[in-house]
Formats: structure tokens, C-alpha cells, sequence
């Protein structure tokens, strides 16, 4: 990812005070962006929207992807070059409590992002983030290529299954000719990483758990994910993006963004390596906050049949984007892990604008150095 691609561009990211869109603005500030962001609130004080500071950096606004409306407002006033859309209802639980509303963000929403960019000439690319749950998911053990159908069992994945078809219909409706903005779709595993709070995720679980001393409840330790730090999947739609602007149409595509099969694990064994690096901390002294010392319990399995569906196995196909983009996961597992657990134990007592500067420095030092060779 080239600093020069986006330095002084004016970028709006939807979804910016969620977890993946802070980080991604707090990058692109780094490369030195003029930003502006459209989101609701962030969910709790300790997001890593709020405790970098980020929203204080940027144009921040208040809103609902649902008005479209609202959002034509603020694509006229901000008049962006580039967009990154990753506003979303993001968890699978949440869409089956609120069925209609996930559909209403995940595939309304997204037609009103794509309605407002084909309304607002200043646009010349964009970058639509959904997920790995957009595939018509059939517990296969090989990775989904971006030419496999969508689909989703659940209303979360379906929604986001929808909203590729919908972003397909738009680019082929609207931005086809050479000279039209050029639009892709991203579709990653399962992110993890510094700042991400959220209810019903295996990290914020577990990090809760050792904060509060208490026991980690699994629904599913068997269950296998594609899991990769949040950096992953970020360096891979800038990149993403600096093609489209380079080339358009060319790349205005689906990508997936996930890490090589080696980084495809069980919960249980994710859950493991987060404890054992914190055991390791707390015989060493080293509490994740100053107020107390670190209980480590561990975790215990509390599967229930009847519980709502999620899949059991799913993994993607990223060939396309090494071979084409020339993006590939930079950390392995173990550094997967460090990353995160590195900035849960780190983040009370440190300035938190700075650390994510730092991780997000050492990730480009690493991706320069382990690509050139």
C-alpha cells in the first residue's frame, strides 16, 4: 500500500467508529488522508474509536445508513474521491434477534452507499466490505473462491450474500464504462485485534474473562474460522483500492481477504493460545490493567444443541488476490495472537492513539520486508 495513493484524498469510511473502520482510518490518517467518517455511536467507551481519538482527527458524523437521505447529505458535502463502506450489522446472533433490521443495514444500507456514489461525480472508487458468510455455505473443506455462489442460512449471512448481488447489480447497471467509478467488493474471515468490544465475539469474550477473573463460556470450541488480525484484511482493501484508482475497471470486482490455510483454526484452540499468553503475563507480573492482578480460569464448553445455527466450517479461497493484487497474509499465528493480546495488555495504561500507530507501523515493516523476499 502506497502512501503516495493516498495522501492529501479526501476518503470517507462508513463504519468508522465500528472496530475494523477505526483501525482503517487510523491508517489512513497515517498516510495521511483527508478523512471524513459517517456511523452511529460507537457501542462503549473503551472502543478503539473512542480511546484513540481518531473521530477528533476526522470529519466524524452521526448517522444511519438506513436514510438514505441523510446519507446523500453528507456524500454532497464531503464530496469524496474515495470511499470505504463498512458499515454493517456484523454479528450473526444479532441477526436473529433483529432479522429485519440486519437486512435493512446490511442490504438497504449498502444500495443507499452505492445510490450515493453513483449521485456524487467526485467519487472514483470504492471499496464494499461484507464477509466470508456471503457464500451459500456448504461445510466443505476447501476455501470459497469469489465464484461461487452466494447465499447464507442465517438472515446475517444472507444479508450479506444480498448485498453482493446488489453491488454487482450497481456496477453492472451503473459503473461499467471505463470512466465510472470503479467499485469491488471485500469479503474476509474472521477479524480479530486490538479494541473490539462486541458481544457475542470470541476475543472481547475472552478478554471480559480475564479481566473479571472469570471463566470463558464457548458455544462452539469445534466450530473452524478463518481468523486473521485486523491489519490483514485493512492492507488488503487499501491496496485494493490504490488498484482501482490506478486501473478502475480492471480490478472492480469480488476479493476475498483471509489468511493461507495454515491460519484456519478451531475456537477452542484461538481461546487457548489467548490464556496461555496470558498465564504468561500474569507469572511475569504483567496485569492486563493496574487494578488488579490477572485470574486466569480458562474456558469450558457450553455447546447446546438447540442453540441458533452458525457454521461449523468455513475458509476461503485467496489465490486470486496473491496472484492478482499481490496481497497476502503477512503474520502467522502466534503473531496473529500477540498482536491482539499485546494491545488488550497494553491499552489501560498507555496512550492508545500511539499504540495502534505503532502496531500499525510494525505491520508495514513487516509486510515490506516479508514481501520483498
Amino acid at each position: 500500500m502506497s502512501k503516495s495513493a493516498f495522501h492529501n484524498k479526501k476518503i470517507l469510511v462508513t463504519g468508522h467508529t465500528g472496530f475494523k473502520g477505526a483501525w482503517l482510518s487510523l491508517w489512513l490518517e497515517m498516510l495521511g488522508a483527508r478523512l471524513a467518517g459517517l456511523a452511529l455511536d460507537p457501542r462503549t467507551e473503551k472502543d478503539v474509536f473512542v480511546l484513540s481519538g481518531i473521530g477528533q482527527r476526522m470529519q466524524d458524523h452521526r448517522g444511519d445508513i438506513r436514510d438514505l437521505d441523510a446519507v446523500l447529505q453528507i456524500f454532497e458535502a464531503e464530496q469524496p474521491e474515495i470511499v470505504f463502506h463498512l458499515a454493517a450489522q456484523p454479528l450473526v446472533l444479532d441477526g436473529y434477534q433483529d432479522p429485519a433490521g440486519t437486512f435493512a443495514t446490511n442490504t438497504q444500507g449498502t444500495a443507499h452507499i452505492l445510490e450515493a456514489i453513483r449521485q456524487t461525480p467526485s467519487v472514483q472508487a470504492a471499496v464494499m466490505v461484507t464477509t466470508d458468510k456471503c457464500y451459500e455455505n456448504k461445510e466443505w473443506v476447501y476455501g470459497y473462491r469469489e465464484t461461487d455462489p452466494m447465499g447464507g442460512r442465517d438472515p446475517y449471512s444472507a444479508s450479506k450474500g444480498a448485498a453482493e448481488l446488489v453491488i454487482a447489480s450497481y456496477r453492472r447497471s451503473f459503473f461499467s464504462k471505463e470512466n465510472s467509478p470503479a467499485i469491488a467488493s471485500a469479503r474476509a474471515g474472521n477479524v480479530i485485534g486490538g479494541g473490539d468490544w462486541s458481544d457475542y465475539r470470541l476475543v472481547p469474550d475472552i478478554i471480559r474473562a480475564v479481566e473479571n477473573g472469570e471463566t470463558l463460556e464457548i458455544r462452539s470450541p469445534k466450530a473452524v474460522r478463518p481468523w486473521q488480525h485486523v491489519l490483514e484484511p485493512l492492507g488488503g482493501y487499501l491496496l485494493l483500492a490504490e488498484k482501482l484508482l490506478e486501473s478502475r475497471q480492471q480490478f472492480a470486482e469480488g476479493w476475498n481477504f483471509g489468511p493461507l490455510p495454515q491460519g484456519v483454526y478451531a475456537v477452542g484452540k484461538i481461546a487457548d493460545a489467548f490464556f496461555e499468553y496470558f498465564r504468561q503475563r500474569s507469572e511475569n507480573s504483567e496485569g492486563v490493567t493496574r487494578s488488579h492482578p490477572l485470574t486466569i480460569t480458562g474456558w469450558r464448553d457450553v455447546s447446546d444443541p438447540n442453540q441458533p445455527h452458525e457454521a461449523g466450517l468455513l475458509m476461503l479461497d485467496i489465490s486470486k488476490a496473491i496472484q492478482l493484487l499481490g496481497w497476502k497474509p503477512v503474520l502467522d499465528f502466534n503473531e496473529t495472537v500477540h498482536f491482539t493480546a499485546d494491545w488488550y495488555a497494553r491499552y489501560a495504561r498507555e496512550d492508545v492513539h500511539t499504540l495502534c500507530q505503532e502496531q500499525i507501523k510494525t505491520y508495514q515493516e513487516l509486510w515490506k520486508s516479508r514481501n520483498e523476499n
